[in-house]
């Protein structure tokens, strides 16, 4: 019998000292000396220097050029912007989702690409009985669908040709789209219209529609979109309902996001160079 190896078995001894080191900040004392570490952790002098040394170099500590003591550094509050943000997005997005479903009916998700996967992290379901498969936690790769799409497109092309080294893409189904150079003319189209479409070409039989979502640095950080059987989502359906549901429900999440803040600050600051 295999025994079953408890969690602290795993731990990096430094790391966890690291860890500690980082726990000893405070609201009361955002400054801390190496004696003071060296105290508190039981560590000798040189161990604690030598994980200051590790921590200032990475950015997460920064040393005080008057009193030598050291304080948290950028690197940590740009870790605590990417929590805040993500927790954000979460909060904002439900009462979004809810309006959707509210107005169409059909199961809508949020999701963002992570690497060369788009993944859909939450979703509010349709009442109809027939519906398709939820998709929450899963992952596919952006080319095939039409919340993968809606976020590519707003990305730099680099990004696309990072994901996709080669001309030929991964095919799905006989409708998904095969090559990198159909892939970007397909991405001009949708930077053009403001909304993505997924013709069953991930899933046959499953149609969807997608928005890009945009947060204060005018930056694509989400996507939007519903998603059921073809039955229901005809393209006259789709051109005459779904998409101006989703446009302004991708509008009213950017500007909760800070979009509209964000564009008029970049604008300004574009005029003035």
């Amino acid at each position: 019998m295999v025994r079953k190896r408890e969690k602290s078995e795993y731990l990096i001894q430094s790391v966890s000292n690291a860890c500690d080191i980082l726990e000893c900040f405070s609201l009361d004392e955002e400054e801390i000396s190496v004696n003071e570490f060296a105290r508190r952790l039981g560590l000798n002098r040189t161990q604690v220097m030598r994980l200051l040394a590790t921590l200032e170099y990475r950015g997460f500590v920064e040393r005080s050029r008057i009193t030598g003591a050291y304080k948290l550094g950028l690197k940590i509050f740009e870790l605590g912007e990417v929590y805040t943000t993500r927790l954000q997005i979460f909060k904002k997005a439900k009462p979004i989702l809810e309006e959707v479903v509210a107005r169409c009916n059909e199961t809508a998700y949020m999701g963002d690409l992570r690497g060369e996967y788009v993944v859909y992290l939450m979703s509010e379901e349709t009442t109809k009985p027939v519906r398709t498969i939820s998709r929450v936690g899963s992952r596919f790769r952006p080319h095939s669908t039409a919340m993968g799409k809606a976020i590519l497109a707003f990305m730099d092309d680099s990004i696309v040709d990072e994901i996709y080294p080669d001309e030929k893409l991964p095919i799905y189904t006989e409708n998904t789209i095969s090559s990198k150079s159909r892939l970007k003319e397909v991405l001009q189209e949708v930077r053009e219209k403001g909304y993505a479409v997924d013709l069953e070409e991930t899933e046959p039989g499953v149609r969807c529609v997608a928005v890009p979502v945009f947060d204060y640095t005018t930056k694509v950080i989400a996507g939007l979109s519903v998603s059921g059987p073809v039955t229901r989502f005809s393209e006259e359906r789709i051109e005459g309902e779904l998409v101006p549901v989703l446009l302004e429900a991708g509008k009213k999440f950017s500007e909760s996001m800070g979009y509209e803040i964000g564009r008029k600050i970049r604008d300004k600051v574009g005029d003035l160079l």
